[in-house]
């Protein structure tokens, strides 16, 4: 079992929370919580059985019981929570992205590897019951030499729901950093990592305004681009493209779709765990596939777990800096493509992990 400190107790932690204490319960055991919002740490105290709650994220780190850190706080807070958690001698896990620009996570990784520490991150969607029977059908050859990849996300932002949604047009924000780790992620373990790829972006609305409670009526200065569109080149061959935008009201558009050589794979939303997971062969009715593989619910901890268990079992994490980092920089690569006006390079490698295993308990790692 691996002991654990949570800094970030916001809209994410609730099922965090719940997955640690109820379902990951004989892998992980939470020690102590901290957030800049102390009633918020104090609830989860309370409803949690949590033992110990610090004022300070630096409180929690100087715990010589805590052996890893679970960084939950906003995207453009990762860097520096992260940093003085494995400058504190301690494994890292974050919410995703890795960090908010290319350069943090680069400085992220250099310091976790001069430490001898991991770090790793979400998402762990790709993990779940629906995107893992996609792996074993690609991985079988069902549907061939993999030719092409089409994956998208589009709506019309987030101000008219989200409680405080400001963030996500602040550095940091944006579609791509905010739904691309889930695309991305997937793709990347399907078929292998990207060795080239080019971008454009625009900001189409360069103010919002806030239509839910509690900031109705304000108006937010969009900071970030909304609409991104990112071509890719596989080191499988294949070619891809991914569309994220906050700038669209309504599409018909596949969430992601795999073409092979001899056939068509429909992965499912990648934001769940779920299905469902369409084949389509030629001359043969469009056959959903079933979900042999666990977690087909909301599972989030899962990557966590898995990353604490692959650290204590002296083995690579599924969701290292190895893929956190690749991701990061496929992320942010499409803006650093379209300011300088060149095809990227990529600078990091990527080779895909091992599938989940279907044969273990509910809640056990491998």
């Amino acid at each position: 079992m691996t002991k654990i400190g949570i800094v970030g107790i916001g809209c994410i932690s609730g099922i965090y929370l719940e997955n640690i204490t109820k379902v990951f319960n004989k892998e992980l055991e939470i020690v102590a919580v901290c957030d800049l919002v102390k009633s918020r740490a104090e609830n989860a105290v309370k409803n949690y059985g949590i033992p110990k709650l610090y004022d300070t994220m630096h409180e929690l780190f100087a715990d010589p019981e805590i052996e890893a850190v679970l960084n939950l706080t906003r995207p453009y807070e990762h860097y520096e929570v992260s940093k003085a958690a494995l400058e504190a001698g301690k494994h890292v896990y974050s919410e995703k992205p890795l960090g908010a620009s290319w350069e943090e996570g680069e400085k992220l990784v250099k310091l976790a590897e001069a430490k001898g520490l991991w770090i790793g991150g979400a998402p762990d969607t790709y993990m779940g019951a629906g995107i893992q029977p996609c792996r074993k059908v690609i991985d079988a050859g069902t549907i061939g030499d993999i030719v092409g990849v089409n994956a998208n996300m589009t709506c019309h932002g987030h101000e008219s729901w989200h409680p405080d949604p400001e963030f996500y047009y602040k550095y940091g924000g944006g579609p791509m950093l905010d739904m691309g780790p889930y695309y991305i992620t997937a793709i990347v373990n399907l078929i292998g990592g990207v060795k080239k790829l080019t971008g454009m972006t625009q900001i189409s609305f360069p103010k919002r305004t806030i239509t839910s409670q509690p900031f109705n009526g304000t108006v937010i200065d969009v900071d970030v681009p909304t609409n991104i569109m990112g071509v890719m080149e596989f080191d499988c061959g294949a070619i891809g493209s991914i569309f994220t935008s906050f700038d669209v009201w309504n599409a018909h558009l596949p969430i992601i779709e795999i073409y092979g050589s001899k056939g068509t794979l429909s992965v499912p939303d990648p934001n769940g765990f779920g299905g469902p997971v369409k084949l389509h062969m030629p001359g043969k009715p469009t056959e959903e596939l079933p979900l042999e593989f666990d977690y087909p619910d909301n599972s989030r901890a899962l990557g966590f777990t898995e990353f604490c268990s692959a650290i204590r079992h002296n083995r690579r994490p599924r969701a290292s800096y190895k893929q956190t980092l690749h991701v990061l920089e496929i992320m942010t690569g499409f803006q650093r493509s379209y300011e300088s006006g060149r095809t990227l390079e990529l600078s990091t490698k990527y080779e895909r992990e091992a599938p989940m295993r279907a044969d273990l308990p509910h809640g056990i790692m491998d």
